[in-house]
């Protein structure tokens, strides 16, 4: 499985791209083959202020159904309507298309709390 090494992750499988004080939230591809196909997915609204590693939506699958954690503190700027019509993006692309929301920041302190890639990658293949 490969995962960019730009990215940050959380040990509940989502991952962060951050730039400035905006990050890219979605769930990793590892995740997403653990989950199955993707049939619906639930994001945060719009507006939402929300706290490091709460449960923010839901992701469900032919498997089962998943809480969508968030692994920073923000202010949603953003969710991908896309996914509405389209959840299986999520499979096709989860590191592109398949991005669940965009947050604007509250701590960006809270970054040092994630994992870098090579420890998110012993954490999948232990």
């Amino acid at each position: 499985m490969a995962q960019p090494e730009h990215l940050l992750y959380s040990k509940d499988h989502e991952w962060v791209a951050v730039e400035g004080d905006v990050a890219t939230v979605g769930i990793t591809d590892y995740a997403q083959v653990s989950l199955g196909d993707i049939v619906y997915v639930e994001l945060p609204k719009v507006g939402a202020t929300i706290d490091q590693f709460a449960a923010v939506g839901v992701i469900e699958s032919v498997k089962a159904v998943s809480d969508l954690f968030t692994p920073l503190s923000g202010e949603v700027l953003e969710v991908n309507a896309a996914l509405d019509a389209d959840p299986a993006a999520v499979n096709r692309d989860p590191l592109g298309a398949g991005w669940m929301m965009k947050l604007r920041l509250r701590d960006p302190g809270e970054t040092a709390g994630l994992l870098a890639y090579e420890d998110y990658a012993k954490l999948t293949t232990d």
